[in-house]
């Protein structure tokens, strides 16, 4: 819960340069990365599953995911575990961040949308940009940037078989 209703809390983390955000209320726990169990023929940035508390949860690597180049893992590299609402249903998964750094909270005045470059591109999975110490911080929007294949995903989860 918020102190204020005019700002909320997330999640901040590094991809390379890149400092990213997700809402707190979304990140159920955020652990040391650890090899996941690979899982044959899912999509590029699914790297496996990872044991969280007896679940299987489907681990992303979310640089592959937005088409950065994939990363060497350091000592600072974490899996943020997420529960992203998805229709009806909620997704876990954890998403490989580079490092994680704090929570904050933003003021709903201070997050811009995505900005516009005047051509297509994929920014549907940015909730807000925000200005901060001399950079930006990107806000995700979880479900936008899972929906599309958030069914294959929960079925990996559930441990059901793709059918081709």
């Amino acid at each position: 819960m918020s102190r204020n209703a005019s700002e909320s809390q997330f999640v901040t983390f590094s991809l390379g340069e890149e400092v990213f955000a997700v809402p707190v209320e979304a990140v159920r726990e955020i652990l040391d990365y650890e090899e996941p169990f690979k899982i044959p023929h899912g999509p590029h940035y699914l790297l496996g599953l990872r044991d969280v508390r007896g679940q299987g949860v489907p681990v992303i690597d979310l640089r592959l995911k937005l088409d950065m180049p994939k990363a060497m893992r350091t000592p600072h590299t974490r899996i943020l575990v997420l529960d992203i609402p998805l229709g009806n249903k909620v997704l876990a998964l954890g998403l490989v961040a580079d490092k994680v750094f704090e929570v904050t909270p933003f003021r709903h005045d201070s997050i811009e949308g995505a900005p516009d470059i005047g051509v297509r591109w994929r920014s549907d999975y940015i909730q807000g940009v925000v200005r901060r110490e001399g950079g930006f911080v990107v806000i995700i929007d979880l479900a936008r940037l899972f929906s599309d294949s958030g069914s294959a995903l929960a079925s990996v989860a559930g441990g059901a078989q793709a059918v081709a």
